[in-house]
C-alpha cells in the first residue's frame, strides 16, 4: 500500500507541477494544490479535502506561509468515522473539524529529518505532537493516539506534507 501511495503522490505532484503556476515565493504546487492532485490521481485525500473546505482552511493552507501538514488518508478518516459512529465529514461540526485539522498542521517547513530529530512539534492548535521511530518506522503521536508516517516529505511550494495512517485527536 505504501508503494501505491508513494507512486500516486509522486505522479500527482509531477503532473501538477507541469501545469501549476507559481503560488508563493517558491514556485509550484501549494499544499492544497498537491492534495487535490493526489486525490485526482488516486482518491486518497477525498475526506481531507472535504474537511479542509468545511473547516474554512483552504485559504490558510493555500497561502504564502510555510507549513508542515500531517495528512491523514481516506482510510484514516474512515476509521475515525467508525469510531465516532458518523457517516462522514458532513456529520462532524465545522468547529470540531477545524480544531482537529489545526492539530495536524505545524508552522514552518519541516522535512522528515527535522520532524524525527525533534522531541516535539508545535501545532497550529498550540498543542504538541511527538515524533518517534519504532521498529525502524516513523510515527507521530498526539494526545490521544498515534499515526505512522507512511509517506514523508511530499514537497509543496508553501511547505511539506507527511502522509499519515490515522487522524490524530487533540
Amino acid at each position: 500500500m505504501r508503494r501505491r501511495i508513494a507512486l500516486s503522490i509522486m505522479t500527482g505532484v509531477m503532473a501538477l507541477g507541469l501545469v501549476a503556476a507559481p503560488a508563493s515565493a517558491k514556485s509550484g504546487a501549494t499544499i492544497v494544490d498537491t492534495a487535490v492532485a493526489v486525490n485526482k490521481a488516486n482518491g486518497e485525500f477525498t475526506y481531507l479535502i472535504q474537511a479542509v473546505v468545511k473547516a474554512g482552511l483552504v485559504e490558510t493552507l493555500d497561502g504564502r506561509r510555510q507549513f508542515t501538514v500531517f495528512a491523514p488518508t481516506d482510510a484514516a478518516f474512515e476509521d475515525l468515522f467508525e469510531a465516532l459512529k458518523v457517516d462522514g465529514i458532513a456529520d462532524i461540526p465545522a468547529s470540531t473539524l477545524k480544531a482537529v485539522l489545526l492539530y495536524h498542521v505545524s508552522p514552518g517547513e519541516r522535512f522528515s529529518g527535522d520532524v524525527l530529530s525533534a522531541s516535539r512539534v508545535r501545532t497550529m492548535s498550540k498543542s504538541f505532537l511527538f515524533p518517534s521511530i519504532e521498529g525502524g518506522k516513523p510515527y507521530i503521536s498526539g494526545a490521544n493516539n498515534t499515526a505512522r508516517i507512511v509517506m514523508p516529505d511530499v514537497n509543496a511550494s508553501n511547505g511539506v506534507i507527511h502522509v499519515i495512517d490515522a487522524v490524530l485527536l487533540p
